[in-house]
């Protein structure tokens, strides 16, 4: 069975069928439907869908809830603006794409349900966990939806109708929680220092699915050697996992924990594969790639008295709740390791006296949870105050600014036939120096706002969002003659006004370093490697040194020191952190004399 086209009767059932007719608004996801060659598709040219399919993708397109449609016997994928951001990396190929094979890896989870739906039976679904490839890897999510079946003019099932809630930060939120407040409760039942690590090593090894690799490594009062007192995943005397360190003589060191031992500030490392090989432990078979070292500073000291190693899920993005999670999970095992430290000292441990000691620790990490979002409020609140600040003291610095521009302009037009040459190449650099420094006022607000400015993560024609930089451009030179193809269909998931300084910066940037081409050219796309998608901004300019590529992002870094191409040294700097902020990444290759090509990702959609 299936949705059958109407080709068979008739051009006049076409010419009704016209997309014209019925395919109206639906934002991005119309757009992209609209644009679409259906006839290379199992359901046929779009001209020829029948009654029940068109209506069944306009109700679709007219929601504002994720839902996507499996059509036909084929299972064609067709979903709305709500649902673009499930499909992630897969977008827009996904579009179109056998709804079986958008979401093989899934199926574990969704299969049973699937065909329970297509015999005629709705099924739904709460909390379901299941694995999606969408963004170059499988990753752990969760899920409440349903599989209805929708009948086709014969009766029979055409397709299914197919809406989603993506549950996955709460179903997170309330599992971290958990472990947070079973560390929490053992803090007063540590006897020893190393009691604290054993108990909470025996604690999380129960949450490996967030914590796939703990280590706990305890220093000596001489600060000589890191002893591994207790670990998950691993067994001590693994490359990783070495039982003894010696922290004078570097050997053995997976972790390089002699920096450790002098740091108070939590390390990143992200190189786990290079560092140490394939690195196995958890649940997953997943080489670990990323793990995080927390210092444990006990109250009073100001240097760590152990490490905790943390390691990261292969299965989940390393967001800002994550880390928080770790955060909060170091304040627990600070806790049981003071309370340790506490009956060592006392040389006694009874347990009312522990209970009350512990008291402070062990409410200290859920304590701390529950405050995030006041502490969220207020940080809105200074935002609010710091922007309304940045504001006027803009405005302060511009107005002179534009009034020496103004000036010199105006001595220029009036007095340029009483001017000698040198008197017009001084009021020239006079008002050269004025619009830099106002651009260099505007960059230094874009890079400071960046930080403070909330997401607003929307659909996001980069397509139309390019192509209305590159007419601002022409706008501002129009003397110049530069060949812009921005490739269309190009779809995000972001915030429009943040990407918009991206594209500012990126095709500024191309637009000024081809000024010295005779065939200038500068390209727009999207590029997909080893299941990752990528946009791009090309140009056949100046290009530079790869020598100097990982300077490039950084705050008052130069592409070239050549005076006929000006800049402040910050937009590539606001991309990046803009580009961060999205969970992304930003990269370059280029030659001299030959262009530059920046790829970017914008990151996970959630």
């Amino acid at each position: 069975m299936g949705f059958q086209s109407d080709s068979s009767k008739g051009p006049s059932s076409a010419l009704i069928a016209s997309p014209e007719d019925w395919l109206v608004a639906g934002g991005e996801m119309g757009k992209l439907i609209r644009s679409m060659d259906w006839s290379k598709t199992p359901l046929g040219p779009i001209e020829s869908w029948p009654q029940s399919l068109r209506t069944t993708v306009s109700l679709c397109l007219a929601s504002n809830f994720p839902i996507s449609l499996a059509c036909g016997p084929q299972h064609v994928q067709i979903y709305n603006d709500g649902y673009w951001p499930i499909c992630g990396g897969k977008h827009p190929r996904s579009m179109g794409q056998d709804f079986t094979e958008c979401w093989a890896a899934a199926w574990p989870a969704l299969g049973e349900a699937f065909e329970r739906a297509l015999a005629g039976e709705t099924s739904y679904l709460e909390n379901q966990r299941m694995f999606l490839n969408r963004n170059g890897y499988l990753e752990e999510t969760c899920f409440t939806f349903s599989f209805s079946p929708i009948r086709d003019e014969s009766g029979g099932v055409g397709g299914l109708f197919h809406p989603v809630t993506e549950t996955t930060s709460r179903m997170l939120n309330e599992r971290r929680t958990r472990c947070l407040r079973d560390l929490a409760a053992l803090a007063g039942r540590a006897r020893t220092m190393e009691e604290g690590c054993t108990l909470a090593a025996q604690t999380l090894a129960g949450y490996e699915l967030d914590l796939p690799l703990v280590l706990f490594y305890l220093f000596d009062a001489l600060g000589i050697e890191a002893r591994l007192t207790a670990s998950t995943g691993l067994q001590p005397g693994h490359p990783a996992s070495p039982a003894v360190v010696n922290l004078l003589t570097l050997q053995g060191d997976a972790w390089s924990l002699p920096e450790l031992a002098r740091s108070t500030q939590p390390r990143h490392f992200n190189d786990l594969e290079k560092r140490l090989g394939q690195l196995q432990a958890g649940p997953y078979p997943e080489s670990l790639k990323e793990a995080l070292a927390l210092p444990i500073i006990l109250p009073g000291k100001e240097q760590p008295a152990a490490i905790l190693i943390a390691g990261v899920s292969t299965r989940l993005p390393l967001n800002d709740t994550y880390r928080a999670f770790y955060d909060l999970l170091a304040a627990g095992v600070t806790a049981a390791l003071a309370n340790g430290r506490s009956c060592e000292e006392e040389g006694k441990c009874d347990s009312a006296s522990t209970a009350t000691r512990a008291a402070p620790y062990a409410e200290e990490a859920l304590h701390a949870f529950r405050l995030r979002k006041e502490w969220a409020k207020e940080r809105e609140q200074a935002n609010k105050e710091l922007e309304a600040f940045s504001y006027s003291i803009s405005h302060d610095l511009r107005a002179p600014l534009r009034a020496i521009d103004g000036f010199s302009r105006a001595l220029l037009d009036e007095y340029r036939d009483k001017l000698d040459q040198q008197g017009s190449r001084y009021l020239d650099r006079v008002r050269t120096a004025a619009q830099r420094m106002a651009a260099l006022i505007d960059d230094l607000l874009h890079l400071s706002r960046i930080s403070r400015a909330a997401l607003r993560k929307e659909p996001v024609s980069l397509s139309e969002l390019a192509r209305a930089v590159a007419d601002t451009l022409r706008e501002r030179d129009p003397s110049r003659t530069v060949s812009i193809e921005i490739a269309g269909g190009l779809q995000a998931h972001g915030d429009a006004r943040l990407i918009t300084i991206v594209l500012e910066s990126l095709l500024g940037n191309a637009w000024k370093y081809t000024s010295k081409c005779s065939n200038a050219q500068i390209a727009v796309g999207q590029e997909t490697q080893d299941d990752e998608t990528a946009f791009f901004v090309r140009d056949n300019g100046a290009g530079f040194d790869m020598a100097y590529a990982d300077k490039l992002f950084a705050p008052f870094q130069r592409l070239h020191q050549d005076s006929d191409f000006e800049g402040t040294g910050i937009g590539l700097a606001t991309v990046q952190r803009v580009i961060s902020r999205h969970g992304g990444r930003i990269w370059a290759e280029a030659q001299v004399g030959k262009g530059a090509t920046f790829r970017f990702t914008l990151g996970k959609n959630r």
